[in-house]
């Protein structure tokens, strides 16, 4: 295991080292943000981060990252803060979020947690393109393509396109696909998987017009199928169906028979 530290807090870092020194895992400490090429090239496999350490750009410096590297595990270890600002943080792309004071084998615990999911999907390496109406999903390279051009997805939406592609038609409920992409249980009123929803539906919708993807049910959850919304021509009119059903006789005796149909059943 290999990770760093971006943290200031001279205490908390050296009984942090001290644990991860005994457990053999490679790691360095960071004292101010540096640039994501650079945390690239330390090819890590979790990164834990103060976000007192970024100062005002905190947020935008964590969405960078995460948007850069897909396949990091970020991990926010940070002083107290607001439910609003765990949740800012969370969907921006970090994988975990830990309040100091903690202890080091809580830091620890919760890497190991991240480092296991990251292993689980590392199964996308090997997995081949899921192909839909007009797109194709990569999951080796985190990007989802419509006819040749790559989707402008952020890591979440990829994440969201992918788990809904793979259920292969399934209806997957709400909290099913919080819990997936969150890691935890969805709290009731949350519209976090609407508001993802939407903004992929959008995007979709946008780069592949002739076609619809995600399938809304309402009250459960979503749908991943591709369905065509090009208009039937008559060369695809089945065969059962007589070649001048065009015909305005025709058209007349079919609405009159509806019509007694109608009349009759009321009656009864």
């Amino acid at each position: 295991m290999r990770i760093a530290v971006l943290d200031r807090d001279s205490g908390f870092i050296q009984v942090l080292s001290k644990r991860l020194d005994r457990l053999g895992w490679e790691h360095r400490v960071l004292g101010s943000p540096v640039p994501t090429d650079a945390i690239a090239s330390m090819r890590l496999s979790a990164l834990v981060v103060d976000l007192a350490v970024l100062g005002p750009q905190a947020w935008e410096w964590l969405e960078r990252l995460c948007g850069a590297l897909p396949e990091l595990g970020v991990v926010v270890c940070t002083g107290p803060s607001t439910v609003a600002q765990r949740v800012r943080g969370l969907r921006l792309g970090a994988d975990d979020w830990i309040t100091k004071p903690c202890h080091p084998e809580e830091v620890i615990a919760r890497v190991q947690g991240v480092a296991r999911r990251r292993r689980r999907s590392t199964g996308r390496t090997e997995s081949k393109p899921l192909m839909a109406g007009e797109v194709e999903i990569r999951s080796d390279q985190f990007q989802a393509f419509v006819s040749g051009h790559g989707l402008d997805l952020t890591r979440r939406e990829f994440e969201l396109i992918e788990l809904l592609a793979a259920a292969e038609g399934r209806v997957l409920e709400r909290e099913e696909i919080y819990s997936r992409l969150w890691g935890y249980a969805m709290v009731r009123g949350d519209r976090s998987v609407d508001v993802f929803v939407r903004k992929l539906r959008q995007k979709l919708e946008k780069a592949s017009p002739r076609w619809r993807y995600i399938h809304t049910h309402f009250g459960i959850g979503y749908r991943f199928a591709a369905e065509s919304l090009e208009v039937v021509s008559l060369e695809d009119v089945p065969s059962s169906v007589p070649v001048d059903w065009n015909t305005a006789d025709d058209q007349g005796k079919l609405t009159g028979a509806q019509q007694d149909h109608e009349l009759a059943a009321g009656a009864l």
